[in-house]
Protein backbone atom coordinates (compact mmCIF):
# COMPACT_ATOMS: atom_id res chain seq x y z
CA UNK A 1 0.00 0.00 0.00
CA UNK A 2 1.21 3.48 -0.91
CA UNK A 3 0.68 5.95 1.95
CA UNK A 4 0.48 9.65 1.18
CA UNK A 5 0.04 12.55 3.59
CA UNK A 6 -1.65 15.67 2.22
CA UNK A 7 -2.48 18.98 3.91
CA UNK A 8 -4.52 21.71 2.22
CA UNK A 9 -5.83 24.87 3.83
CA UNK A 10 -8.42 26.29 1.44
CA UNK A 11 -10.88 25.34 -1.33
CA UNK A 12 -8.46 25.95 -4.22
CA UNK A 13 -5.97 23.55 -2.61
CA UNK A 14 -8.74 21.01 -2.06
CA UNK A 15 -9.44 21.08 -5.81
CA UNK A 16 -5.75 20.60 -6.64
CA UNK A 17 -5.44 17.76 -4.13
CA UNK A 18 -8.50 15.94 -5.42
CA UNK A 19 -7.24 16.12 -9.02
CA UNK A 20 -3.83 14.81 -7.97
CA UNK A 21 -5.33 11.91 -6.00
CA UNK A 22 -7.60 10.91 -8.89
CA UNK A 23 -4.60 10.78 -11.22
CA UNK A 24 -2.53 8.82 -8.67
CA UNK A 25 -5.30 6.22 -8.36
CA UNK A 26 -5.16 5.63 -12.11
CA UNK A 27 -1.55 4.55 -11.65
CA UNK A 28 -1.84 2.84 -8.25
CA UNK A 29 -5.20 1.57 -6.93
CA UNK A 30 -3.78 0.70 -3.51
CA UNK A 31 -3.53 4.18 -1.97
CA UNK A 32 -4.10 5.46 1.54
CA UNK A 33 -4.50 9.25 1.73
CA UNK A 34 -4.69 11.07 5.06
CA UNK A 35 -4.24 14.58 6.42
CA UNK A 36 -6.31 17.76 6.05
CA UNK A 37 -8.64 18.39 3.16
CA UNK A 38 -12.10 19.60 2.21
CA UNK A 39 -15.16 18.03 0.63
CA UNK A 40 -13.44 17.21 -2.67
CA UNK A 41 -10.62 15.25 -1.02
CA UNK A 42 -13.16 13.62 1.26
CA UNK A 43 -14.95 12.33 -1.84
CA UNK A 44 -11.59 10.87 -2.93
CA UNK A 45 -11.61 8.77 0.27
CA UNK A 46 -9.12 10.84 2.21
CA UNK A 47 -8.96 10.17 5.96
CA UNK A 48 -9.43 13.61 7.51
CA UNK A 49 -7.37 14.21 10.64
CA UNK A 50 -8.72 17.78 10.96
CA UNK A 51 -11.34 19.76 8.98
CA UNK A 52 -9.88 22.12 6.40
CA UNK A 53 -11.89 25.05 7.81
CA UNK A 54 -9.51 25.12 10.79
CA UNK A 55 -6.76 26.41 8.47
CA UNK A 56 -8.84 28.82 6.36
CA UNK A 57 -7.52 32.06 7.76
CA UNK A 58 -5.89 34.98 5.95
CA UNK A 59 -3.71 37.89 7.08
CA UNK A 60 -1.11 38.44 9.77
CA UNK A 61 -3.44 39.81 12.41
CA UNK A 62 -6.06 37.13 11.74
CA UNK A 63 -3.47 34.34 12.03
CA UNK A 64 -2.08 35.90 15.19
CA UNK A 65 -5.49 35.65 16.83
CA UNK A 66 -5.51 31.88 16.25
CA UNK A 67 -1.79 31.24 16.59
CA UNK A 68 -1.96 28.76 19.47
CA UNK A 69 -4.78 26.75 17.87
CA UNK A 70 -2.94 26.53 14.54
CA UNK A 71 0.33 25.61 16.25
CA UNK A 72 -1.43 22.85 18.18
CA UNK A 73 -2.90 21.38 14.98
CA UNK A 74 0.47 21.55 13.23
CA UNK A 75 2.26 19.84 16.11
CA UNK A 76 -0.35 17.07 16.22
CA UNK A 77 0.04 16.50 12.48
CA UNK A 78 3.83 16.31 12.77
CA UNK A 79 3.55 13.87 15.66
CA UNK A 80 1.07 11.72 13.72
CA UNK A 81 3.18 11.55 10.55
CA UNK A 82 6.40 10.86 12.46
CA UNK A 83 4.67 8.00 14.25
CA UNK A 84 3.02 6.75 11.03
CA UNK A 85 5.47 7.78 8.26
CA UNK A 86 3.89 8.17 4.83
CA UNK A 87 5.83 7.29 1.68
CA UNK A 88 5.59 10.97 0.84
CA UNK A 89 4.09 14.14 2.31
CA UNK A 90 2.54 16.77 0.03
CA UNK A 91 1.77 20.23 1.32
CA UNK A 92 -0.59 21.99 -1.06
CA UNK A 93 -0.31 25.78 -0.87
CA UNK A 94 -0.75 27.26 2.68
CA UNK A 95 3.05 27.70 2.90
CA UNK A 96 3.26 29.29 6.35
CA UNK A 97 1.55 26.21 7.78
CA UNK A 98 2.91 23.49 5.50
CA UNK A 99 6.59 24.39 5.22
CA UNK A 100 7.11 23.87 8.96
CA UNK A 101 5.58 20.39 8.70
CA UNK A 102 7.62 19.60 5.60
CA UNK A 103 10.87 20.67 7.24
CA UNK A 104 10.31 18.46 10.30
CA UNK A 105 9.25 15.44 8.25
CA UNK A 106 12.10 15.81 5.75
CA UNK A 107 14.59 15.97 8.61
CA UNK A 108 13.16 12.62 9.76
CA UNK A 109 13.79 11.10 6.32
CA UNK A 110 10.29 11.45 4.86
CA UNK A 111 10.15 12.70 1.27
CA UNK A 112 8.29 16.00 0.91
CA UNK A 113 6.72 17.93 -1.95
CA UNK A 114 5.26 21.41 -1.85
CA UNK A 115 2.58 21.86 -4.51
CA UNK A 116 2.06 25.50 -5.61
CA UNK A 117 4.98 27.80 -5.06
CA UNK A 118 4.66 30.40 -2.33
CA UNK A 119 4.60 33.82 -3.98
CA UNK A 120 8.29 34.47 -3.37
CA UNK A 121 8.36 36.45 -6.62
CA UNK A 122 5.92 38.92 -5.04
CA UNK A 123 7.20 39.22 -1.48
CA UNK A 124 9.29 37.52 1.24
CA UNK A 125 12.01 36.22 -1.10
CA UNK A 126 13.84 35.04 2.02
CA UNK A 127 11.46 32.08 2.13
CA UNK A 128 13.40 30.43 -0.71
CA UNK A 129 16.03 29.24 1.79
CA UNK A 130 13.34 27.75 4.02
CA UNK A 131 11.77 26.07 1.00
CA UNK A 132 15.14 24.59 0.01
CA UNK A 133 15.55 23.17 3.53
CA UNK A 134 11.97 21.87 3.67
CA UNK A 135 11.19 20.14 0.38
CA UNK A 136 12.62 17.53 -1.95
CA UNK A 137 10.62 18.98 -4.82
CA UNK A 138 8.42 22.00 -5.46
CA UNK A 139 5.71 21.83 -8.12
CA UNK A 140 5.26 25.15 -9.94
CA UNK A 141 1.97 26.16 -11.54
CA UNK A 142 3.29 29.30 -13.27
CA UNK A 143 6.13 29.22 -15.86
CA UNK A 144 8.15 32.16 -14.49
CA UNK A 145 8.67 30.40 -11.13
CA UNK A 146 11.11 27.84 -12.54
CA UNK A 147 13.93 30.31 -13.16
CA UNK A 148 13.67 31.59 -9.57
CA UNK A 149 14.10 28.12 -8.05
CA UNK A 150 16.77 27.12 -10.57
CA UNK A 151 18.75 30.19 -9.52
CA UNK A 152 18.70 29.06 -5.88
CA UNK A 153 19.25 25.36 -6.59
CA UNK A 154 15.82 24.23 -5.41
CA UNK A 155 14.55 21.06 -7.18
CA UNK A 156 11.38 22.08 -9.02
CA UNK A 157 9.10 21.14 -11.88
CA UNK A 158 6.68 23.30 -13.88
CA UNK A 159 3.47 21.33 -14.42
CA UNK A 160 1.05 24.05 -15.56
CA UNK A 161 -2.11 24.95 -13.68
CA UNK A 162 -4.81 22.28 -13.13
CA UNK A 163 -7.53 24.92 -13.36
CA UNK A 164 -6.40 25.74 -16.90
CA UNK A 165 -6.94 22.08 -17.87
CA UNK A 166 -10.40 21.97 -16.29
CA UNK A 167 -11.84 25.04 -17.97
CA UNK A 168 -12.84 25.14 -21.61
CA UNK A 169 -10.97 27.56 -23.83
CA UNK A 170 -14.32 28.44 -25.44
CA UNK A 171 -16.76 29.44 -22.65
CA UNK A 172 -20.43 28.77 -23.38
CA UNK A 173 -22.38 31.68 -21.92
CA UNK A 174 -25.75 30.48 -23.18
CA UNK A 175 -25.37 27.01 -21.67
CA UNK A 176 -24.16 28.40 -18.34
CA UNK A 177 -27.01 30.89 -18.13
CA UNK A 178 -29.52 28.17 -18.90
CA UNK A 179 -28.05 25.97 -16.16
CA UNK A 180 -28.51 28.80 -13.63
CA UNK A 181 -31.89 29.90 -14.95
CA UNK A 182 -30.56 33.27 -16.07
CA UNK A 183 -31.92 35.40 -18.96
CA UNK A 184 -29.95 35.78 -22.16
CA UNK A 185 -30.93 39.42 -22.76
CA UNK A 186 -29.37 40.94 -19.63
CA UNK A 187 -25.84 42.20 -18.99
CA UNK A 188 -24.79 40.09 -16.03
CA UNK A 189 -22.26 41.18 -13.43
CA UNK A 190 -20.88 38.44 -11.17
CA UNK A 191 -19.95 39.38 -7.60
CA UNK A 192 -17.37 37.13 -5.93
CA UNK A 193 -16.55 38.50 -2.46
CA UNK A 194 -14.15 35.68 -1.56
CA UNK A 195 -14.10 32.25 0.05
CA UNK A 196 -13.01 33.23 3.56
CA UNK A 197 -15.37 34.74 6.11
CA UNK A 198 -13.13 37.75 6.77
CA UNK A 199 -12.91 38.48 3.05
CA UNK A 200 -16.68 38.47 2.65
CA UNK A 201 -17.14 40.74 5.67
CA UNK A 202 -14.75 43.32 4.21
CA UNK A 203 -15.43 43.07 0.48
CA UNK A 204 -19.16 42.31 0.07
CA UNK A 205 -20.30 45.76 1.19
CA UNK A 206 -18.28 47.83 -1.33
CA UNK A 207 -19.22 45.41 -4.12
CA UNK A 208 -22.91 45.72 -3.28
CA UNK A 209 -22.78 49.52 -2.97
CA UNK A 210 -20.97 49.74 -6.32
CA UNK A 211 -23.70 47.54 -7.81
CA UNK A 212 -26.36 49.96 -6.56
CA UNK A 213 -24.58 52.85 -8.28
CA UNK A 214 -24.28 50.89 -11.55
CA UNK A 215 -27.93 49.77 -11.43
CA UNK A 216 -29.08 53.38 -11.18
CA UNK A 217 -27.33 54.08 -14.49
CA UNK A 218 -28.31 50.89 -16.33
CA UNK A 219 -31.54 49.08 -15.45
CA UNK A 220 -30.61 46.21 -17.79
CA UNK A 221 -27.89 44.99 -15.43
CA UNK A 222 -28.44 41.79 -13.49
CA UNK A 223 -26.22 40.90 -10.54
CA UNK A 224 -25.36 37.40 -9.42
CA UNK A 225 -23.18 36.20 -6.56
CA UNK A 226 -21.27 32.93 -6.10
CA UNK A 227 -20.41 31.74 -2.60
CA UNK A 228 -18.63 28.65 -1.36
CA UNK A 229 -21.03 27.35 1.31
CA UNK A 230 -24.05 28.12 3.50
CA UNK A 231 -21.96 29.82 6.20
CA UNK A 232 -20.70 32.27 3.57
CA UNK A 233 -24.28 32.75 2.39
CA UNK A 234 -25.46 33.73 5.86
CA UNK A 235 -22.68 36.33 6.18
CA UNK A 236 -23.44 37.72 2.73
CA UNK A 237 -27.20 37.88 3.37
CA UNK A 238 -26.72 39.88 6.58
CA UNK A 239 -24.53 42.39 4.78
CA UNK A 240 -26.88 42.65 1.80
CA UNK A 241 -29.97 43.13 3.97
CA UNK A 242 -28.21 46.03 5.66
CA UNK A 243 -26.48 47.58 2.63
CA UNK A 244 -28.71 46.85 -0.37
CA UNK A 245 -32.00 45.22 0.67
CA UNK A 246 -33.77 46.22 -2.55
CA UNK A 247 -31.03 45.15 -4.97
CA UNK A 248 -31.90 41.96 -6.84
CA UNK A 249 -28.97 39.54 -6.60
CA UNK A 250 -29.20 35.89 -7.64
CA UNK A 251 -27.05 33.96 -5.17
CA UNK A 252 -25.54 30.51 -5.86
CA UNK A 253 -23.68 28.07 -3.64
CA UNK A 254 -20.70 26.08 -4.99
CA UNK A 255 -21.31 27.30 -8.57
CA UNK A 256 -18.44 29.75 -9.01
CA UNK A 257 -17.47 28.40 -12.42
CA UNK A 258 -21.02 28.68 -13.81
CA UNK A 259 -21.45 32.16 -12.33
CA UNK A 260 -18.24 33.43 -13.94
CA UNK A 261 -18.99 31.78 -17.29
CA UNK A 262 -22.53 33.25 -17.27
CA UNK A 263 -21.33 36.78 -16.66
CA UNK A 264 -20.26 39.64 -18.89
CA UNK A 265 -18.03 41.22 -16.22
CA UNK A 266 -16.75 39.95 -12.88
CA UNK A 267 -16.16 42.00 -9.72
CA UNK A 268 -14.17 39.84 -7.34
CA UNK A 269 -11.81 39.43 -4.43
CA UNK A 270 -8.17 38.94 -5.36
CA UNK A 271 -7.27 35.23 -5.33
CA UNK A 272 -7.73 32.05 -7.35
CA UNK A 273 -10.99 33.36 -8.83
CA UNK A 274 -8.97 35.92 -10.80
CA UNK A 275 -7.24 33.01 -12.56
CA UNK A 276 -10.57 31.29 -13.24
CA UNK A 277 -12.02 34.51 -14.64
CA UNK A 278 -8.96 34.94 -16.86
CA UNK A 279 -9.22 31.38 -18.17
CA UNK A 280 -12.89 32.05 -19.01
CA UNK A 281 -11.91 35.30 -20.79
CA UNK A 282 -13.92 37.59 -18.52
CA UNK A 283 -13.05 41.25 -17.94
CA UNK A 284 -12.66 41.72 -14.20
CA UNK A 285 -12.37 44.31 -11.49
CA UNK A 286 -10.26 43.08 -8.59
CA UNK A 287 -11.11 44.22 -5.07
CA UNK A 288 -9.41 43.51 -1.76
CA UNK A 289 -9.37 44.80 1.80
CA UNK A 290 -7.51 43.49 4.82
CA UNK A 291 -6.79 44.77 8.30
CA UNK A 292 -4.66 47.92 8.17
CA UNK A 293 -1.85 46.29 10.13
CA UNK A 294 -1.74 43.37 7.69
CA UNK A 295 -1.86 45.79 4.76
CA UNK A 296 1.07 47.83 6.08
CA UNK A 297 3.16 44.69 6.61
CA UNK A 298 2.35 43.45 3.10
CA UNK A 299 3.26 46.84 1.60
CA UNK A 300 6.61 46.75 3.38
CA UNK A 301 7.43 43.24 2.15
CA UNK A 302 5.88 43.32 -1.32
CA UNK A 303 8.18 43.12 -4.35
CA UNK A 304 5.50 43.49 -7.03
CA UNK A 305 3.03 46.33 -7.55
CA UNK A 306 0.22 43.91 -8.51
CA UNK A 307 -2.03 41.54 -6.57
CA UNK A 308 -4.05 39.72 -9.25
CA UNK A 309 -2.77 36.81 -11.31
CA UNK A 310 -3.45 38.36 -14.77
CA UNK A 311 -1.45 41.47 -13.87
CA UNK A 312 1.39 39.43 -12.39
CA UNK A 313 1.58 37.26 -15.51
CA UNK A 314 1.55 40.35 -17.72
CA UNK A 315 3.83 42.35 -15.42
CA UNK A 316 1.46 45.18 -16.27
CA UNK A 317 -1.85 46.55 -15.03
CA UNK A 318 -4.14 44.99 -17.62
CA UNK A 319 -7.09 44.61 -15.19
CA UNK A 320 -8.06 47.26 -12.64
CA UNK A 321 -7.14 46.56 -9.01
CA UNK A 322 -9.06 48.36 -6.27
CA UNK A 323 -7.10 47.50 -3.16
CA UNK A 324 -7.51 48.69 0.42
CA UNK A 325 -8.23 52.47 0.37
CA UNK A 326 -9.23 52.18 -3.32
CA UNK A 327 -11.75 49.46 -2.53
CA UNK A 328 -14.64 51.91 -2.40
CA UNK A 329 -18.08 51.81 -4.04
CA UNK A 330 -17.36 54.92 -6.11
CA UNK A 331 -14.07 53.64 -7.56
CA UNK A 332 -15.43 50.14 -8.19
CA UNK A 333 -18.50 51.57 -9.93
CA UNK A 334 -16.29 53.84 -12.06
CA UNK A 335 -14.16 50.89 -13.21
CA UNK A 336 -17.29 48.88 -13.97
CA UNK A 337 -18.66 51.77 -16.02
CA UNK A 338 -15.50 51.79 -18.15
CA UNK A 339 -16.00 48.14 -19.08
CA UNK A 340 -19.70 48.61 -19.75
CA UNK A 341 -18.91 51.38 -22.24
CA UNK A 342 -15.70 50.18 -23.93
CA UNK A 343 -15.49 47.04 -26.07
CA UNK A 344 -12.00 48.10 -27.19
CA UNK A 345 -10.68 47.79 -23.62
CA UNK A 346 -12.26 44.35 -23.26
CA UNK A 347 -10.71 43.07 -26.52
CA UNK A 348 -7.26 44.19 -25.40
CA UNK A 349 -7.60 42.33 -22.10
CA UNK A 350 -8.91 39.10 -23.62
CA UNK A 351 -6.00 38.99 -26.10
CA UNK A 352 -3.66 38.84 -23.09
CA UNK A 353 -5.85 36.16 -21.52
CA UNK A 354 -5.57 33.93 -24.58
CA UNK A 355 -1.77 34.05 -24.58
CA UNK A 356 -1.47 33.25 -20.87
CA UNK A 357 -4.06 30.47 -20.97
CA UNK A 358 -2.15 28.51 -23.62
CA UNK A 359 0.98 28.52 -21.46
CA UNK A 360 -0.90 27.20 -18.44
CA UNK A 361 -2.65 24.23 -20.11
CA UNK A 362 -0.21 21.31 -19.65
CA UNK A 363 -2.22 18.43 -18.06
CA UNK A 364 -1.10 19.45 -14.58
CA UNK A 365 -2.78 16.61 -12.62
CA UNK A 366 -0.96 14.08 -14.80
CA UNK A 367 2.36 15.90 -14.44
CA UNK A 368 1.98 16.25 -10.67
CA UNK A 369 1.12 12.57 -10.20
CA UNK A 370 4.12 11.49 -12.29
CA UNK A 371 6.42 13.76 -10.26
CA UNK A 372 5.11 12.31 -6.97
CA UNK A 373 5.54 8.69 -8.08
CA UNK A 374 8.96 9.35 -9.59
CA UNK A 375 10.21 10.88 -6.32
CA UNK A 376 8.93 7.87 -4.37
CA UNK A 377 10.54 5.46 -6.86
CA UNK A 378 13.88 7.28 -6.75
CA UNK A 379 13.79 7.12 -2.96
CA UNK A 380 13.28 3.34 -3.06
CA UNK A 381 16.18 2.93 -5.50
CA UNK A 382 18.44 4.83 -3.15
Amino acid sequence: MLRIGIVVGEPSGDTLGAGLVRELRKKNKNLKIEGIGGEKLKIEKMDLLFPMEKLSVMGFTEVLGRYFELRSIRNKLIKHFLKNPPDIFIGIDSPDFNLCIEKRLRKAGIKTIHYVSPSVWAWRMGRVKKIKDSVDLILNVFPFETQIYDRYGVPNKYIGHPLADLLSSTPNIESSRNSLGLPLDKRIIALLPGSRRNEIKRIAAPLLKASLIAKEKDKNLLFICALIDNDSLEIFKKIKNKIAPNLDVNVYIAKTHQAIESSDIVMLASGTATLESMLLYKPMIVAYKMSWLTYLIVKLLAKLPYASIPNILANDCIVPECLQYRCTPKILASELDKFLNSTKNIKKITSYYEKFSKKLRKQADYGAANAVLQLIENDKLN
